[in-house]
């Protein structure tokens, strides 16, 4: 097919999905878009395709589904002049998504669906690459599957980091499972394996669930980079909704069960730090390749991590008046909120007000003390890994 007629039934297919002045098919047009986004990199989308969808999201707005709107509004960031982490992450469509999918729709649960999808995908594109091309196949198809998918050796890691993160979130013989097949299932029965994992209910959320990861290139190792980072992001929304229950119990004088929540928002770290294993695998020349089209979405700009870092103690001025929080203004305004609360403020003030045993203040100082050591062992991976990627380009 000609190019110039295959580009113009493209825009033609958007353009029926607004038909008659009517509200679009939000699904289809979503799956519309992504298929040419995976073709060409959200970077590269051209603008006329990007003009159609501006006028699209124009049209009856204040009527418009709020996942339609929450994927128009991350699709047309960087052609708006609005393009960040949240927008490059999809997250405020995956956040619609929290509550909507799964047996147990929270945030610990939705980082197992993204990795879980990780080795879906990653299957996927190894099965592709390895059966035989049709001598009549296209080339813009063989383009598709291949985007240069990481060597057998970095494959295997990719996979056994990320098997074991989705075990983690799992019980019984499905966890035991997978992490079996991490060192031992041979590569034909890896599919075998992808059904084992779990994934987003059929649902109309469940639906979106795929419209949620919209790669700025086309090299194949930012598709997994991005799920990473969305797991990153749900992973630290678990720890600071713990951090905020621990306050909450202190406030209400129930120093035991306030321990318990910074237990476990302790044991979060612990799959954060999994995810830098995972990420490890990435290779420096897709990274580098890659972000010269993610300039402005930085992951400086994490909402979540700085909304742990605020529950847990005030930030000093310089801190709060530092890039660090410039660049994400809702939590800073939080931050400096009459009504904003910390862990540590709450300690102090129980302290002075309540009378419990000693070993129980010791408990919840132990937790304490253990949630910083982890936090201050992921800052020390997160250091050491992000000095192996290249800095420049």
């Amino acid at each position: 097919m000609n190019p110039e007629c295959a580009e113009a039934d493209r825009w033609a297919a958007i353009g029926r999905l607004d038909a008659d002045g009517g509200e679009p098919d939000g699904i289809h047009l979503a799956r519309t878009v992504t298929q040419e986004v995976r073709r060409t990199g959200k970077h590269f989308l051209p603008q006329p395709l990007l003009l159609r969808l501006s006028e699209i999201r124009s049209h009856r707005a204040a009527d418009r589904p709020p996942h339609l709107q929450a994927f128009l509004d991350c699709m047309l960031d960087e052609h708006e002049g609005r393009y960040w982490n949240r927008t490059y992450l999809s997250l405020p469509l995956l956040e619609l998504l929290l509550g909507e999918v799964g047996e147990a729709p929270d945030p610990n649960r939705m980082a197992t669906l993204l990795i879980s999808d990780v080795i879906r995908f990653e299957i996927q594109a190894e099965t592709q690459a390895r059966e035989p091309q049709e001598p009549q196949e296209s080339q813009e198809s063989r383009e598709s599957v291949d985007r240069d998918p990481p060597d057998p050796v970095t494959l295997r890691k990719r996979l056994h980091h990320a098997l074991r993160f989705v075990a983690h979130d799992l019980d019984g013989p499905d966890a035991d499972a997978l992490i079996s097949g991490a060192a031992h299932v041979p590569w034909s029965r890896w599919a075998d394996t992808a059904e084992l994992l779990p994934r987003p209910t059929a649902t109309e959320a469940g639906h979106w669930f795929d419209m949620t990861v919209q790669p700025g290139y086309v090299l194949h190792d930012e598709y997994f980079f991005i799920r990473a980072l969305q797991a990153h992001e749900m992973i630290f929304t678990a720890i600071a909704a713990d951090v905020r229950a621990a306050i909450e119990a202190l406030r209400a004088g129930r120093l035991d069960a306030a321990a318990d929540h910074v237990d476990r928002a302790a044991g979060h770290f612990d799959r954060a730090s999994a995810l830098f294993r995972m990420v490890a695998t990435m290779r420096p020349g897709h990274f580098s390749a890659f972000r010269q089209f993610t300039q402005g979405a930085s992951a400086i700009e994490s909402e979540q991590y700085k909304r742990f870092e605020i529950l847990c103690g005030l930030p000093t001025t310089p801190r709060l008046q530092s890039a660090a929080f410039t660049s994400v203004p809702s939590v800073r305004g939080e931050a400096e909120g009459d009504a904003h609360d910390t862990v540590v403020r709450a300690y102090l003030d129980l302290r002075r007000s309540a009378r419990f045993d000693e070993a129980e203040w010791n408990r919840f100082r132990n937790a304490l003390g253990g949630l910083e050591e982890r936090h201050q062992r992921w800052k020390s991976t997160h250091r050491s890994l992000a000095a192996r990627m290249p800095t420049d380009g």
